[in-house]
């Protein structure tokens, strides 16, 4: 069922989607030669317990062990921190978080550039990027989910690169995922229709090779299964009367700071 948040509920989220922001900000200039995905996660954590009443949303969320999701190279989404995962130059890490603050959610994912990484690599984020860009401008009333699958798609495949079907965006606000699904491709005009109060999380997942994933052993990590790399961007976006209104930017205070 899906669920249009007020006014003042999209506030809220937009507080959480500060932190959000501010952790990824972090990570983007943690992510270095040498640094494991733990000491990022560790950094996580204790950015978002700075915040009041602040939590991380990932953490025991259908028994995830993790503040963050940290996905190299490869690795699509889901990937577990680890002190033994540790960035090498030429590396991509795909970072995903989330916050739940005053009963509301938000999440982000951005993929940085370990050192100096190669020219398809930064194509491919370059990619990612700009078809999240173009998801998000889909997002106003009386527009479709279609819509925005059919404009990330457009982005993905002119590019020559690829989408991950299996894996989609989705609605957010009390719960972490809720409806509706928003996926990464498909028609104009399909789909649900977008109105005024519904928030979505945006997120296309790219693949250098062929679209299709598996899931490792751990049961959490997915990965292409051609080995190629993958990236992953997303915001939680609102759809407002004015259009489309990111909550995941790191210049909305938060309430610790307010007060």
């Amino acid at each position: 069922m899906i669920q249009l948040k007020s006014s003042r509920e999209i506030e809220s989220m937009a507080r959480a989607g500060a932190i959000v922001g501010r952790v990824l900000a972090m990570a983007e200039e943690k992510a270095v030669p040498g640094v494991s995905t733990a000491d990022l996660d560790e950094d996580a954590e204790a950015l978002i317990r700075e915040h009041d009443g602040a939590e991380p949303a990932f953490k025991g969320l259908y028994g995830f062990p993790a503040t963050l999701c940290t996905s190299v190279n490869e690795e699509v989404v889901h990937g577990i921190p680890s002190e033994e995962r540790v960035l090498e130059s030429g590396d991509i890490v795909s970072v995903d978080c989330g916050v739940k603050l005053e009963g509301f959610y938000a999440d982000a994912a951005r993929t940085f550039p370990v050192g100096e990484v190669d020219s398809e690599t930064e194509r491919l984020l370059r990619v990612t990027r700009k078809a999240l860009d173009a998801g998000i401008a889909e997002a106003a009333p009386g527009r479709h989910v279609g819509d925005i699958g059919a404009a990330v798609q457009k982005i993905v495949e002119d590019a020559g690169f690829s989408v991950v079907r299996e894996l989609v965006g989705h609605g957010v606000g009390r719960s972490a995922h809720e409806d509706p699904q928003i996926p990464n491709y498909g028609r104009r005009g399909d789909g649900t229709e977008l109105q005024e109060g519904l928030v979505v999380a945006i997120e296309p997942m790219v693949n250098v090779g062929g679209r299709h994933i598996r899931t490792l052993d751990d049961d959490w990590t997915v990965v292409t299964r051609d080995g190629s790399r993958s990236a992953h961007y997303e915001n939680t976006v609102a759809i407002t009367a004015d259009g489309p209104r990111v909550l995941t930017r790191a210049e909305v205070q938060s309430r610790s700071q307010r007060e």
